[in-house]
């Protein structure tokens, strides 16, 4: 399976995200359109970008009653993105409906993921907050093997859950790590961070950088970098 570093373009307009897409220049990226951009720009940030030839990682962690999450994926299914995300949390009919949604769509190609507990979660928040009892990895390994009973095609997780995520799901099940810092980066809000090397190491087929690149003065030597590190 190819792996992919996807850029978290974590803006709020659409002129900041095709500024910072210029830095680039010819360079073809896998890139995540989370809540911040999407829901104050629209679709036509999906759009702009694909017309520049980008992938799309389209982070809106979906998670309502199973027939809302079928007709939003339904409707999204005509973007083409690579990679949609609903939230584990959902149960099993939700998952099931987000990826039929998804299909019936007519995008059979896009990967529905499901995340599993954040990476600024930590165990005591999980369980003082959420009230689960088991371990974080625990929780983390139950929503994988749900969201792949489920139909779904991977998860998002923190590196830290990845190689046990591939003994329990396969190595075909897309296991996308954020929370991904260089060992010069502060750690900022993530809880369980990793660096490129090690989430190689661990087994994530996917990692999502923000801040280490969209910050930097120089953000395609930086990506250059990181990708040298995870791809191997």
């Amino acid at each position: 399976m190819n792996k992919d570093v996807i850029i978290a373009l974590d803006f709020p307009t659409l002129e900041d995200t095709l500024n910072f897409l210029e830095k680039f220049g010819e360079e073809k990226l896998f890139v995540k359109v989370g809540m911040e951009l999407y829901l104050q720009n629209g679709p036509v940030v999906i759009e702009k970008i694909k017309e520049l030839g980008h992938k799309i990682f389209l982070d809106l962690k979906l998670h309502d009653i199973p027939n809302t999450v079928y007709g939003a994926t339904k409707g999204l299914a005509k973007f083409k993105v690579d990679i949609l995300t609903v939230h584990a949390a959902g149960g099993y009919e939700m998952l099931k409906a987000a990826k039929r949604g998804m299909v019936e769509g007519g995008s059979v190609d896009t990967n529905v993921i499901a995340i599993t507990q954040l990476t600024s979660t930590s165990e005591e928040a999980m369980k003082d907050e959420q009230l689960i009892a088991v371990s974080l990895e625990e929780s983390v390994i139950n929503y994988a093997k749900l969201a792949k009973k489920a139909g779904l095609d991977g998860v998002v997780s923190s590196v830290w859950e990845a190689r046990l995520i591939k003994e329990n799901c396969g190595d075909d099940f897309l296991k996308v790590t954020p929370g991904i810092r260089l060992e010069t980066d502060e750690v900022g809000d993530q809880k369980r961070v990793a660096t490129p090397t090690v989430a190689n190491e661990e087994g994530s087929t996917h990692i999502v950088v923000g801040r280490s690149i969209t910050k930097s003065q120089n953000p395609l030597e930086v990506y250059k970098l990181i990708k040298s590190q995870f791809v191997k």
